[in-house]
């Protein structure tokens, strides 16, 4: 017997539903706030991944070599694919260009509840605005398309890894000190981060002050902190003209600051955020994004760009723990011939229904009456048309209601009329 790969998954006709009712309503708020979508190869050139994340990258994706010698990968993610496609050919179009996607991506991970190797992701990019108008309707859209879908505990965490790198930098905390410090930063271990910025030479009280203001989400208090900081003080000011447009444009009330988001600190700048769903416990986050730099570094004319992506699946798991209930797809209607005589012309039937759009579907197996309804039933089946040979001769079928159960005879002409 063949199983299935490590990591991969089959969807059930019921879970393809939940997926496709997702993908749908994403796609509706997308295009709602005037992104327009895009697709790009489920595989690339290895370098291409490496180029934004390092030869390490290596070790966590699935990278072959093709039949001529060329090193590919399936994709880890979207950004780095369409930020090359719109070096490639995009670069031309009038801006802001404004795009959104779906795409299954590849990662060699270890498998665990909301993780997989192989997974859906849906995201945006933004290229050619870094207004403050223009990063609150990305963090606006990232909020509403997550509340749209149904949720209903959601928290959107908002950063500026500017604010960051300027700390830093006043602390005199070399790259390589950073790196030491971000995942701790990243894991909220600030007892660790301490002892390592005093093992670096920063004084306690400074290093306190800098703790702080990680864990600081009233902007008065940080402004207060960081009042010597020209940079730091500048980007603040930035931020807070982005937070009062989610307040009081987007009615974006519920949001916290959060100095402690360290996403992907080589390429992301500036704004950055996070939205969680508090009841997935360690594997909380639904979506991640902000603004960064890729284009140069793809070979194209450095402009703004900045963007976020969705945990498809996580989304998914997020709505089944609220308990949402999701729609399910019904059949309108169910067409039983009675005897093999009237087969001919319940299909006839059935067929004229589908060329109105009124979903159909037909007994194939001339099971009988009896079993051919409690099939219906368990396809939640909204009507059964019952093709008999008298009722034809009449010109009429017998219209059954699946879930009263009371039955009608309908003329031919009339059924759609009656079904609908």
């Amino acid at each position: 017997m063949y199983q299935i790969p490590r990591g991969t998954r089959d969807f059930t006709t019921e879970e393809m539903q939940k997926r496709r009712y997702l993908e749908d309503s994403l796609r509706t708020t997308f295009q709602t706030f005037g992104y327009k979508e895009i697709q790009t190869p489920m595989f690339e050139t290895l370098e291409l991944f490496t180029a934004k994340s390092g030869e390490g990258i290596i070790e966590e994706i699935y990278s072959f070599k093709d039949k001529g010698g060329r090193d590919l990968a399936l994709r880890p993610e979207l950004t780095a694919p369409v930020i090359r496609f719109y070096v490639d050919k995009l670069q031309m179009e009038a801006k802001p260009l404004k795009l959104f996607y779906f795409g299954n991506c590849f990662r060699y991970d270890r498998p665990q509840k909301g993780r997989y190797r192989e997974f859906m992701q849906a995201g945006c990019e933004i290229i050619g605005a870094d207004t403050p108008e223009a990063y609150a309707e990305l963090i606006a859209m990232a909020y509403y398309l997550l509340k749209n879908v149904g949720l209903k505990d959601v928290k959107l965490n908002i950063g500026n890894l500017n604010i960051l790198s300027s700390l830093f930098e006043t602390l005199k905390i070399s790259k390589d000190k950073q790196k030491q410090l971000i995942p701790l930063i990243d894991k909220s271990q600030f007892d660790e981060v301490l002892t390592l910025l005093q093992v670096f030479g920063v004084g306690k009280k400074v290093a306190n002050e800098f703790l702080e203001i990680l864990q600081l989400s009233d902007i008065k208090k940080i402004t207060k902190i960081i009042e010597k900081d020209e940079s730091a003080k500048k980007e603040l000011a930035y931020l807070e003209k982005i937070l009062n447009l989610l307040e009081k444009s987007f009615n974006i009330k519920n949001y916290q600051i959060k100095m402690s988001i360290v996403r992907g600190l080589d390429y992301y700048k500036g704004i950055v955020f996070e939205i969680d769903a508090p009841l997935l416990g360690a594997e909380k986050q639904l979506c991640g994004g902000g603004a960064y730099e890729l284009v140069s570094l793809f070979g194209g004319k450095e402009t703004p760009t900045a963007g976020f992506a969705i945990g498809f699946d996580r989304t998914i798991l997020a709505l089944e723990t609220e308990k949402y209930p999701f729609p399910s797809t019904k059949i309108k209607v169910y067409v039983i011939p009675v005897n093999e005589e009237t087969i001919d012309k319940s299909l006839e039937i059935a067929q004229n229904l589908r060329e109105q759009g009124i979903s159909t579907d037909i007994d194939l197996l001339r099971r009988g009456i009896g079993k051919s309804l409690k099939y219906a039933s368990s396809i939640n089946a909204e009507k059964a048309i019952l093709v008999g040979p008298r009722e034809l001769e009449q010109g009429s079928v017998t219209i059954r209601d699946m879930k009263t159960g009371e039955q009608e005879t309908v003329k031919l002409n009339d059924i759609q009329n009656r079904v609908n």
